[in-house]
């Protein structure tokens, strides 16, 4: 294998993004062959040479694997948790390949939820730049006024920054009602934020779609492996330009 960026070689790996990859090595917890790198333009070869993150020896994934999780509720987003809550690592029995959970529902959602090991497309599905699209379903305490879901889908103010264009559709009309949001970015407790804004809580939230993909009839805790198509078209989806303003404008 040709000589690549140490950043591009650890956000392959899965360790951490791009970005990411390059604040490690500035902080010198990079060493290639027992020497610590802390230039960015600094080059090495997973095949030959020794590369190591706060001293743990980095190796090329024998598989790349591609899993599709539904997330339960009370279930904790991370490879592991210091409070010894439950995470999507515990419901993945016969996985022998080490795989990272692909960006985060919070504890209280549940969902479809992608881990693999292949750091290159985990990162570019969390970029803010690619706008692949994720859909959810979501109860609420009560229902937005005409003139509200049209604030929701044009954007919402959240900590001084205007949210992008929305999807929102009134999927059952109740005391509580269920919608369908489609978002193209992923703040933190972004859609449970946006409802804030309007005087509703969220009940319930759950994540149906990511890009191509669908949860389709996988139950909570359930997993399956992705298959050669689903990984293609996920790559397809991510390789293409964000999406225009007056796309990104258009209602579920």
């Amino acid at each position: 294998m040709p000589d690549e960026r140490l950043q591009k070689i650890l956000s392959q790996a899965g360790v951490a993004s791009r970005r990411h990859a390059e604040k490690l090595i500035l902080e010198g917890r990079v060493a290639v062959n027992g020497a610590v790198v802390t230039e960015l333009g600094s080059k090495a070869d997973l095949a030959s040479d020794h590369i190591r993150v706060d001293g743990r020896l980095l190796r090329a994934p024998k598989r790349l694997v591609y899993l599709a999780l539904h997330k339960p509720n009370n279930t904790v987003t991370t490879v592991s948790d210091p409070q010894h809550r439950a995470t999507v690592m515990d419901l993945l029995h016969g996985v022998k390949e080490r795989v990272y959970p692909v960006g985060r529902l919070d504890y209280h959602s549940e969902g479809l939820l992608l881990l693999t090991n292949d750091g290159e497309i985990a990162n570019a599905i969390m970029s803010a730049a690619t706008h692949l699209p994720k859909t959810y379903l979501v109860k609420v305490n009560g229902s937005l006024t005409s003139d509200q879901e049209e604030q929701f889908r044009r954007g919402v103010p959240l900590s001084g920054q205007r949210t992008l264009p929305a999807g929102l559709k009134l999927v059952h009309a109740a005391e509580n009602p269920w919608y369908e949001v489609r978002l193209v970015e992923g703040r933190n407790n972004q859609i449970r934020l946006m409802f804030k804004n309007f005087g509703r809580l969220v009940e319930k939230l759950k994540r149906v779609r990511i890009g191509p993909l669908d949860l389709g009839p996988l139950k909570p805790g359930q997993f399956r492996h992705l298959t050669m198509d689903e990984v293609g078209k996920l790559q397809r989806a991510v390789r293409r330009a964000p999406q225009s303003a007056a796309v990104r404008k258009q209602a579920v």
